[in-house]
């Protein structure tokens, strides 16, 4: 796969600007609450299905390598953090986001946009709660109902994720015309 300058110029901008979002952060027992999901969404949004999983794993990648750009900082040892399925969900979260918003053809309505980042966010959902139940349950062994890991995983971030959802679906129908150019032009 070949990307040209602009391609890869706007992936390195989404995936800095993840990197900011997770630094931005407000703890909570297991999981912190970060503007990460808001750059996820944007990226899958404005860059299409390619190129915004595309950024989501350079991030995810970087982190793996030891770069600090995680929330609690990066290197391999990550995988084993109860948080990880959460990245691995951004990375598809951003390609179903982009994906349905392809699929709008110019049609894109704040309604649509917003529904497509709540699939998204179910995504993240999913497989980070899926992933932290798993790991604190049979690797860490800190036994923790299913019940409690949607508590802690997802349920307690409803309100303020769908609150990013709303501004960057607002925000998106604003520039996603003009980012469409950029990227075609």
């Amino acid at each position: 796969m070949k990307l040209t300058t602009k391609e890869i110029t706007l992936v390195s901008l989404f995936t800095a600007l993840i990197t900011i979002g997770s630094k931005i952060t407000i703890p909570s027992p297991i999981v912190p609450f970060t503007l990460q999901w808001m750059f996820v969404a944007l990226s899958g949004m404005l860059l299409g299905a390619k190129l915004g999983s595309i950024s989501m794993a350079v991030y995810v990648v970087l982190g793996l390598i030891g770069l600090p750009v995680f929330t609690k900082g990066g290197g391999i040892g990550y995988i084993v953090s109860p948080t990880f399925g959460y990245l691995i969900g951004f990375i598809v979260a951003a390609y179903i986001i982009g994906k349905a918003v392809e699929r709008m053809k110019g049609n894109i309505t704040f309604t649509s946009v917003l529904l497509s980042m709540s699939l998204g966010l179910a995504v993240v959902y999913t497989i980070g709660v899926s992933y932290m139940y798993l790991i604190l349950n049979f690797y860490i062994g800190k036994s923790i109902t299913l019940a409690k890991a949607i508590w802690t995983g997802a349920l307690i971030f409803i309100p303020t994720d769908m609150f990013s959802a709303v501004l960057c679906s607002l925000l998106g129908v604003r520039i996603a015309r003009q980012v469409k150019e950029i990227i075609e032009g």
